[in-house]
């Protein structure tokens, strides 16, 4: 008997998004509607069709209230992610797991954000803004309270410690990360939905403002208003629907022992991340080395966190990420063209689904920076939290 596996038993068949931008004055709500519709359109499949649903743990706009604006479709199953950025690739983890099991047969998954501060009313209307601002509104419990007292708050702050470790470990510098942050904008450049378009220069990466040291402005990713959606479907149906397919080749779930959510202090190996996990279950699932992958979506919330992926999962030895990036390295026609829509550091900051949808447009042959006969495209999740990984194939 064959041991179960997700492998190639569903494929992405639908994409969708509205438009991205900051401070937009719509409700997640609202914008969760347009996306999911948006992506049954694009799979020929009717809402109705839709038997089972995948969200983020952090979404304010549940299944309940999708199902009378989608004509009521019969959930068979559903599941939720947590873990935000880390949770990105898991969604659909769990979408192809539940398709594998039998449980379901189309599988919508989304995200819906409305970050800035003024959020329009409505069904999953809320107050948006920084979730750093409410941490005094209620007693510290977890982990937080051993770090948050002590200024060690936000993520930026977090991923600040890490990036200052891996530059002292390897000497990192700022023009490493400056590489990342002008590829990616080189990117968006080309794509009309990205919010950030206007080119970017090392000097002018150098020029920005320091945030936390050693991140600077253009190390960190947008705040955007925005939602994107995804369709998964099983295999006999996924072959007779309208787009090609982009098929779950392989999937994992990472994060390891003794894990501390943004802060290894006192791990070791130090910089080892859930995403090590991840990657080693992923290529046992694949089949394939790193070697054979043309085009990746690695999670950008920070420049740093790119380099940790290309290291993590295998395109380079720890250390060596700072010159894999070097000279353009990021870019079409680099080493390993990566976040070709622009990813969150340019296009949006939607939690990463965007950089599962331009992962399936790359399987497509639909991307605005087409990497030439990509026939797998690896997407990641957020390193430093408990995290997943997907590589999508074509036919």
């Amino acid at each position: 008997m064959s041991a179960p596996t997700i492998r190639d038993r569903a494929a992405i068949v639908g994409i969708g998004q509205t438009a991205y931008g900051k401070s937009l004055g719509r409700s997640e709500y609202d914008m969760a509607l347009e996306a999911i519709l948006a992506a049954c359109a694009d799979a020929g499949l009717a809402p109705r069709d839709i038997d089972g649903a995948v969200r983020y743990d952090m979404e304010t706009t549940d299944e309940e209230n999708l199902l009378a604006a989608l004509g009521n479709p019969e959930l068979g199953w559903f599941a939720s992610s947590a873990w935000g950025g880390g949770g990105a690739a898991s969604v659909l983890v769990l979408a192809a797991t539940a398709i594998a099991a039998g449980l379901a047969s189309a599988v919508l998954v989304y995200r819906s954000r409305a970050r800035g501060k003024q959020s329009a009313y409505g069904p999953g209307a809320h107050q948006g803004g920084r979730y750093w601002e409410r941490l005094g509104s209620a007693p510290l419990t977890g982990l937080n309270k051993w770090h948050v007292p002590h200024g060690l708050v936000a993520a930026f702050q977090e991923m600040a410690m890490i990036a200052k470790r891996h530059r002292i470990e390897y000497g990192t510098t700022d023009d490493q990360y400056a590489e990342v942050a002008v590829a990616f904008r080189s990117h968006a450049a080309r794509n009309p939905h990205a919010v950030m378009r206007a080119p970017i220069t090392i000097a002018e990466h150098h020029a920005s403002r320091m945030i936390s040291d050693p991140l600077r402005l253009l190390d960190c990713c947008l705040e955007t208003d925005g939602a994107a959606a995804v369709v998964v479907a099983a295999a006999d149906l996924a072959r007779d629907l309208r787009q090609k397919p982009a098929w779950i080749t392989a999937a994992s779930q990472g994060m390891g022992p003794r894990n501390w959510t943004m802060n290894n202090f006192f791990k070791e190996p130090l910089l080892e991340s859930p995403g090590a996990y991840a990657a080693r279950d992923l290529w046992r699932m694949a089949g394939v080395s790193p070697r054979d992958v043309p085009v990746a979506q690695l999670y950008d919330a920070f420049t740093p966190l790119v380099l940790a992926s290309l290291e993590e999962y295998g395109f380079c030895k720890p250390g060596e990420a700072g010159a894999f990036v070097e000279d353009h390295g990021l870019e079409i026609g680099g080493r390993l063209p990566t976040n070709t829509s622009g990813g969150s550091l340019s296009e949006a900051y939607v939690h990463g689904i965007n950089l599962i949808i331009e992962a399936a447009r790359q399987i497509r042959g639909t991307s605005l920076n087409q990497v030439p006969g990509a026939k797998l495209s690896l997407v990641t999740s957020g390193n430093m939290v408990p995290t997943g990984a997907l590589l999508l194939r074509g036919d």
